[in-house]
């Protein structure tokens, strides 16, 4: 299949009017909807939104492809734009891009199509070709550009032949939907060490499944394997080995440094504990993986149940209660849907993915009976995390002590054997030994927390808001509003108020220091900060990391000051918080008075943007 049969005239754009990267985006996403090659517009934004998320698909040279593989696309498709002016795609690239390839995949797109989307990844690599997008007159002569590219591209290239007296250098190459970066890192790596005369392969998991394979000789061979992804790929395998695990985007950018290190073995001896689905490339270790697994898939319930819950108190504290004078039947039915349904399945579903993640699908089951046990017997969100674990080890005991049963039994074990075992062994264990002691300590946490002095509160309150700012989503971040969360399931609304204003101040603080100290930071910088107070305002603390990273030494030790104090307000004021997430949305909700929450927010926020003014100097000192 060609390229332009994906690309036809009626989905190019040959001068964007976009400026920003958010509209970049939505003008390519509606050229393709005018096209009638979606069939949802705004589901198949939010995918590509998706994708953004977990890196940016700007990819450097000047060029950004986001992109997306989902149900919403009726008709796979390229959507093509050019901005001369070029626009602020990746806010850790100084260049701006100027060439846009817009990729909309079929979630059961055929191998042929991902591959010919695949393709269009290596050619936009070719300086000549993109010099010749931009300078492309008509949408005709954009694709016939692109035919005559892809006629040089199916010209047969040198094979890179493994020399069995030199060292060997591996990589793998992945990205999230497998359709672009992992076939153009695997390629900027190819290239290089052609040039540097490497001994070197790379296997690249992809859309369509592993390509070029490593094989167990090559592995025992290797002097340090380069693993550039951005989701999980098969790493048992290096046991023992050097590794370098990076994000996939910088085997793009920089493919012969990462050679230069393999070389001289900068990796770390790799152990079965080690993880590469981290987004960004960096190493956590096995609980904190499978922990982050079960909480993000676990936060749906949390936002959606939570909110509908706090909806119902608008009505009246009680006004779900039937048996009340204030009741109302739609706050009933907020309630019912909110804490009888989604929010009574955050435990067990956390438990669930906790325990896929150890022991893969077979621990699904036994850790959200595991789950639903915890919460059905007031164990709670304790009893949620050890239910978990006992469900994924269960299971992968279960493996051991069945793994030389004959062939002809091989596929009983998933079926059978696994679940009703892993069931009844995490179920038993649960009721046994678990439950009782899990929930006299829950009764005990829930009276140390009500008898709390209010300088103790203030204490707890002021360490919460702190953790939420020192890593902005890391696992300090995570634990403050995993306990948080906790709290509110146990009845205790006070901790997370102060956990969700701890976490809406770093990109506040942040915002405003950009407004009120222009002269500290670059136009650049300020635009940024103008997006830190939609961030800011919706709870997303993820919102400071570009400026932390371009600065730690000031803007870290600033955030961390201002959540804290935000957070010690809270409790200061007595704020409770029954919804678990929504910002600025949910203030209204709280329990107390929520014009003091806000100023609890505020007066953080305006200490970390003027700490941040103190600290930094004028641009032109720099």
């Amino acid at each position: 299949m060609k390229i332009t049969e994906l690309l036809k005239e009626d989905t190019i754009i040959l001068s964007l009017k976009s400026t920003t990267k958010e509209n970049v985006l939505d003008e390519l996403v509606d050229k393709l909807y005018e096209a009638n090659r979606l069939n949802d517009k705004e589901k198949f934004k939010s995918e590509i939104l998706k994708r953004e998320s977990q890196s940016s698909t700007g990819v450097g040279d000047g060029i950004a492809i986001p992109h997306a593989k989902t149900d919403a696309v009726k008709i796979p498709s390229l959507a093509f734009g050019y901005s001369k002016e070029g626009i602020d795609f990746d806010s850790f690239d100084s260049k701006k891009a100027h060439i846009f390839f817009m990729i909309a995949g079929s979630k059961d797109a055929s191998n042929e199509h991902l591959e010919t989307l695949s393709k269009l990844s290596v050619m936009l690599l070719k300086e000549d070709f993109r010099t010749a997008l931009g300078m492309a007159k008509s949408k005709e002569e954009i694709l016939n550009l692109i035919n005559e590219q892809e006629l040089l591209e199916e010209k047969p290239k040198e094979e890179l032949q493994i020399e069995e007296d030199k060292d060997l250098i591996l990589a793998v190459t992945a990205c999230p939907t497998g359709i672009a970066h992992t076939y153009m890192a695997a390629d900027m790596l190819n290239e290089k060490a052609k040039n540097m005369k490497i001994n070197f392969k790379v296997e690249t998991n992809g859309s369509t499944g592993a390509k070029n394979k490593l094989l167990a000789d090559d592995i025992k061979r290797a002097k340090c394997i380069i693993v550039a992804a951005d989701k999980k790929v098969q790493m048992d395998r290096f046991e023992g080995k050097n590794v370098i695990e990076v994000p996939v985007s910088k085997a793009i950018k920089e493919p012969e440094k990462l050679l230069k290190d393999a070389l001289n073995q900068k990796g770390k001896i790799y152990t079965n504990q080690s993880s590469n689905e981290d987004n960004q490339g960096a190493k956590r270790n096995g609980f904190y993986k499978h922990l982050m697994n079960g909480v993000s898939n676990m936060l749906p319930f949390v936002v959606g149940g939570g909110i509908l819950i706090a909806l119902s108190f608008v009505f009246g504290i009680k006004a779900f209660d039937p048996n009340d004078p204030s009741f109302h039947p739609f706050a009933k039915l907020l309630m019912d849907i909110g804490g009888g349904n989604a929010f009574k399945l955050m435990i067990p579903v956390l438990a669930g993915f906790i325990g896929m993640s150890i022991a893969d699908r077979p621990g699904f089951a036994p850790a959200m009976v595991g789950g639903l046990i915890a919460t059905n017997s007031g164990a709670g969100f304790l009893g949620g995390l050890i239910a978990a674990f006992l469900g994924g080890y269960s299971i992968l005991l279960l493996k051991k002590l069945f793994k030389n049963l004959p062939d002809s039994l091989e596929g009983i074990k998933p079926v059978l054997i696994y679940p009703v075992l892993g069931i009844f062994i995490t179920g038993a264990i649960m009721l046994l030994f678990v439950v009782s002691p899990v929930t006299t300590l829950n009764e005990s946490l829930q009276a140390w927390l009500n008898s709390m002095g209010t300088t103790n509160k203030v204490i707890l309150g002021l360490i919460l808001g702190g953790m939420m700012a020192v890593d902005m989503g890391g696992p300090i971040n995570k634990a403050a509003f995993t306990f948080g969360i906790a709290m509110i399931d146990a009845g205790n609304f006070t901790p997370h108020a102060a956990v969700m204003a701890g976490g809406m101040v770093p990109p506040l603080g942040i915002a405003l220091a950009t407004t009120l100290f222009k002269n500290k930071f670059t136009k650049k910088e300020q635009d940024a900060g103008k997006t830190c107070y939609i961030m800011g305002i919706s709870f997303i603390t993820e919102g400071a990391i570009p400026f932390a990273a371009a600065d730690p030494a000031k803007v870290i030790p600033s955030i961390i000051v201002g959540s804290s104090i935000a957070g010690a307000l809270s409790m200061v004021f007595n704020i409770g918080l029954p919804a678990p997430h929504g910002g600025m949305f949910v203030i209204p909700l709280v329990y107390g008075k929520p014009l003091l929450y806000l100023l609890a927010i505020l007066i953080g926020s305006f200490v970390t943007a003027f700490m941040i003014g103190f600290l930094k100097k004028d641009i032109k000192e720099l």
